[in-house]
């Protein structure tokens, strides 16, 4: 990859070309404006000199000026030729797969948040997919430095609401019955409550970055509320060889509890005391990683973790068990974008233009390290908290790990912890304290 971007452009001189050529290379269809003056091919006309030497000089001297004259002439039109139609200048471009590109885009869209990823994972209706794709548009364009386009925001929240007004039955008959009264409230709240469409409308027209940006969080909160009504299990049916594992068939929510192995304290960074333990929120996803997740959410339930101790590398908070044989052995576990279930025992290829739905390219992603035995599984127990930084990242702002492990969850309150903790804390302890009802036990299958 290096190489490839690494190709660079050289310029050669050409060679003067005889004096009887240049007319010729001037006039010719393929002229390539040369890094030298050309000389005009024509000669001053070969008569005697009748009146001395005085004539010879002024007539050399005339028809030198008209020749400089016809020269300047010429030159310019050739450059204002050369600028304004589309000759084509022979330069060697990298020869780069279009299935790379992301690689080499620094906008590369892909979810900078968990909350965003978490979002984008949800099986929902295409209608509330359709809507939440118009106003995560507009997350893109409030990064625009200086003059924001608020026109095209204004684009995006119109062509949401139209959608939510046009196809409200589809919308709330797509949810189980027993939760569509709630979805109903939830819809009226998208449409007309505070921090709904039609306020997000009047901060977009009010060109206030900072109020589009909180109505703007309001309205896809909802809008990730009610697609998870939609979702009431997962989309795809496991692979029979994995029926006697423990699986999660949505979300689930697990807090951990850090103190310091040291005795030292932690610092909240939105002020007030410092703490002798801090708390992290992760929500695990089963949407996207089943199995994973619902190992992962069994071991929690356990106590598996409990007064296990975390170490630190520059990338990665990880817990310090990777010979504990807690756990079952689970096959990595990746879901493509773009399909429907998640690939077993293998990995994916970003240089092939292949992303991940639960991306490791977050700062707080929750992922399980690989097994000390096969580079097909996960490891039964060891996870590692993921410290995404930007400055470490390839093009594109992707981790070099992309699609390389089984991420399943994000942490979503408590990020600031994550920065503080160092080798030798201990997780207290870690609880399930949501989502039990999704986590299916091989017993219970």
């Amino acid at each position: 990859m290096a190489s490839q971007l690494g190709a660079c452009l050289s310029l050669s001189f050409v060679p003067a070309p005889s004096r009887a050529r240049r007319r010729l290379w001037l006039l010719s269809p393929n002229y390539r404006l040369p890094l030298f003056r050309a000389k005009a091919s024509l000669s001053p006309p070969n008569k005697e000199v009748a009146s001395g030497r005085q004539c010879c000089i002024l007539e050399k001297f005339l028809w030198d000026g008209l020749i400089n004259g016809l020269e300047s002439t010429i030159a310019a039109i050739l450059i204002v030729a050369q600028i304004t139609l589309p000759i084509p200048i022979p330069i060697p471009i990298p020869d780069v797969a279009s299935a790379e590109a992301v690689l080499y885009s620094p906008n590369t869209k892909v979810p900078r948040t968990g909350e965003f990823a978490l979002r984008k994972a949800i099986p929902a209706n295409p209608n509330m997919k359709a809507i939440q794709e118009s106003l995560e548009d507009i997350s893109y364009l409030l990064r625009i430095p200086q003059r924001k386009p608020y026109g095209s925001m204004q684009s995006d929240v119109n062509k949401a609401l139209k959608i939510a007004t046009e196809e409200k039955d589809a919308i709330l008959t797509s949810m189980p019955e027993e939760v569509r009264e709630k979805g109903s409230v939830l819809y009226a709240s998208l449409i007309d409550g505070k921090g709904g469409l039609q306020d997000l409308i009047k901060n977009i027209k009010e060109q206030d970055p900072d109020k589009v940006s909180i109505s703007l969080a309001s309205s896809l909160d909802t809008i990730a509320e009610l697609e998870l009504l939609q979702a009431p299990g997962l989309s795809f049916l496991l692979p029979q060889q994995y029926f006697n594992y423990p699986r999660l068939t949505g979300r689930a929510t697990v807090e951990f509890t850090i103190e310091r192995g040291d005795g030292s304290t932690f610092f909240p960074t939105a002020g007030g005391e410092p703490q002798s333990v801090a708390k992290i929120q992760v929500v695990i996803d089963g949407y996207s990683a089943p199995l994973t997740a619902g190992n992962f959410a069994k071991l929690v339930m356990d106590g598996a973790y409990d007064g296990v101790r975390l170490k630190c590398t520059s990338q990665a908070v990880l817990t310090d068990n990777e010979i504990e044989t807690y756990g079952n052995s689970v096959p990595i576990e990746v879901m493509p974008s773009g399909q429907f279930e998640p690939l077993y025992k293998t990995t994916l290829s970003v240089q092939d233009g292949e992303l991940p739905v639960l991306p490791l390219s977050v700062y707080g992603a929750v992922a399980m390290a690989h097994s000390l035995d096969s580079d097909e599984y996960s490891s039964n127990s060891q996870f590692f908290f993921y410290l995404y930084d930007k400055r470490n990242a390839g093009l594109g702002g992707l981790s070099f790990d992309e699609g390389q492990f089984s991420v399943f969850g994000y942490t979503t309150n408590g990020r600031e912890v994550l920065s503080q903790i160092k080798t030798g804390d201990i997780i207290r302890s870690a609880k399930l304290v949501q989502g039990l009802d999704r986590l299916v036990l091989p017993q219970e299958s």
